[in-house]
């Protein structure tokens, strides 16, 4: 065998960059002290961005004066685009700098991004403001690039795991940091959108902007206090190596009396799970699935005698069976794509319905259209608690899960409840039609039409409960499916779910706009009161019925994680 001690190097530099950067003062009460500035920036930046997005379309055709469908397609192309540098963040994270610097590099050029975008609604000349705003949209994006897919793993090393308190502290810090997360996009959706439309988008936009500066101010004030981690090398290499083993030893058959199955020693990546409670090393059980990928860790007897191996030519039982929960996640990610789809109509369609209808409140003040989406943030906070306090204990008592139902069943539920808010929405914008069409409004779009808001309200409510449900549950997923040292990685998959779901709504619109025009009527027109947006929710219905099949197939499937206790022999080697 080819003699390679890189794999061990990195996992030695890595204890050894853990020791260091360790700040012993952030283990006083369990991590909180630092946890509490985390939730606070976190906080500061949903703020930001959902003040940012959750008016982007009423910016894009009120002020740069964009058809709706070209609107929508551009907020959607944006937030499709930002959904998916967290990958790249992820990866600068775990490779090369570390999630600590990566996040203090991504709010600096975030802030540099909000001061551009404010920039460019108040001093820049009106023929080129088009241009810098989109500059300065995808800057923010390469910032929230690098701190979206950091900042929550950052969190988690706030917190150990050597102890039952310490992980009852890391459970309760979760539910804390997503109500925080939720409680920031909020008041971001009702104040700063409020401003925007009433007071002006300079105002608006530099609120957001000093928020950002806030968010990154209340990050430099713990530092004394964070728990900090040197990078553990590339993801994409040790999943690349698993491929590579595979490829090169798919002659070799599992049964030939001259192989073995190389189980790895104790400088195996993340093969030495230990906590207080276990003398023993842990490590990911074999499984059955993916059996292709076996082959990477055959090896004949002559070559197991020997002390060094080639990472690119042999891996571990426990490196090929984190590639195959990775591989296994895969087919739920992609299924939980129209669940997002369902989501982005709250930021694009369901905000357009809202201008075309009464939405005073009192004889003083008028709702902006895209405030009702705080009705989703108001119906994630109400939720998660009744799920928490309520639901999970009632369910215990059937089904003698710990945590109620399994997480798998969580996103399925959250995902029959977007199809709920899609079989509800299309009935009121037809009720909405028929008003317009009774007021002799057709032809009027500018026209507020004789019928309140407040008709909006049910769907966006059934769409904060499924999200409540079914993204909260993703993401517990991805973390406690992903390997430990991909869980970077995990979060930027997670994030990349409503990346993907923006580019697969663009492109539903293209094809509803392309084929209902060539049949003498388009179903999404720019006068909202012409067209038929009650038929394009129809077919995100429909679409996502069949999703949903897709998904419980997939479910039934699922094999979670298993981890088992593995004996070691007097070499250092697995039994």
């Amino acid at each position: 065998m080819d003699s390679s001690a890189t794999h061990e190097e990195t996992i030695q530099n890595h204890h050894e960059n853990t020791k260091t950067q360790q700040n012993p003062s952030s283990n006083n009460n369990g991590g909180w002290e630092a946890a509490i500035f985390i939730i606070f920036v976190e906080m500061a930046e949903r703020f930001t961005f959902n003040g940012l997005a959750g008016n982007l379309i009423t910016f894009l055709t009120k002020e740069l004066k964009q058809s709706t469908p070209m609107a929508a397609k551009n907020v959607n192309t944006w937030l499709g685009i930002t959904s998916f540098f967290p990958f790249l963040g992820a990866f600068v994270a775990d490779s090369f700098l570390g999630r600590f610097q990566t996040i203090l590099i991504s709010s600096i050029i975030y802030c540099m991004g909000m001061v551009l975008l404010t920039v460019s609604v108040s001093v820049i000349p009106r023929r080129y403001r088009k241009s810098v705003f989109f500059i300065a949209l995808y800057v923010v994006s390469v910032g929230e690039g690098g701190h979206k897919p950091c900042m929550t793993t950052f969190a988690a090393d706030q917190f150990g795991e050597e102890t039952v308190e310490e992980k009852k502290k890391k459970s309760s810090f979760f539910n804390w940091w997503y109500i925080g997360l939720v409680f920031g996009a909020s008041a971001a959706t009702f104040a700063v959108i409020y401003v925007q439309d009433n007071i002006g988008w300079e105002a608006g936009f530099g609120i957001l902007a000093g928020a950002m500066g806030v968010s990154m101010g209340v990050f430099l004030l713990g530092i004394r206090r964070y728990r900090k981690q040197g990078h553990l090398g590339s993801p994409f290499t040790a999943i690349a190596q698993v491929f590579m083993a595979a490829a090169k030893n798919w002659n070799l058959n599992e049964n030939c009396d001259d192989l073995v199955i190389y189980s790895g020693n104790d400088h195996d990546r993340d093969y030495v799970l230990v906590e207080a409670q276990h003398t023993k090393p842990r490590a990911l059980a074999r499984t059955n699935q993916f059996r292709f990928l076996d082959k990477a860790m055959m090896i004949d007897k002559r070559d197991a005698s020997n002390k060094m191996r080639n990472p690119w030519r042999l891996c571990s039982i426990n490196q090929v069976e984190e590639v195959k929960l990775v591989l296994r996640l895969i087919p739920v990610w992609m299924t939980c794509i129209m669940l997002q789809v369902v989501q982005s109509l709250v930021n694009t369609y369901f905000t357009i319905q809202g201008t075309t209808m009464i939405r005073s409140v009192g004889p003083y003040f008028e709702l902006p259209p895209a405030s009702l989406q705080i009705f989703v943030g108001l119906t994630i906070i109400l939720t998660l608690p009744i799920y928490d306090r309520i639901f999970i204990p009632l369910a215990r008592k059937f089904t003698g899960q710990p945590s109620g139902i399994t997480k798998l069943q969580r996103i399925g539920i959250g995902l029959v409840l977007s199809i709920a808010t899609m079989v509800v929405s299309a009935p009121v914008e037809a009720k909405r039609l028929s008003v317009a069409r009774e007021h002799i409004l057709l032809d009027n779009p500018e026209a507020i039409i004789p019928m309140r808001v407040w008709w909006l309200l049910p769907q966006y409510i059934i769409c904060g409960v499924s999200d409540a449900l079914s993204l909260v549950g993703l993401q517990e997923l991805f973390y406690s499916e992903m390997p430990d040292s991909l869980r970077s990685l995990g979060a930027a998959a997670y994030v990349s779910v409503s990346g993907l779901a923006n580019f697969v709504c663009s492109a539903i619109i293209s094809l509803v706009q392309g084929l209902s025009s060539s049949h003498g009527h388009n179903w999404l027109d720019d006068n909202l009161n012409r067209a038929h947006l009650d038929y394009f929710y129809w077919v995100i219905a429909g679409l996502s019925t069949l999703n949903l099949c897709a998904y419980v197939w997939i479910a039934m499937r699922f094999v979670y994680k298993k981890v088992e206790e593995v004996e070691i022999n007097e070499k250092g080697l697995a039994n």
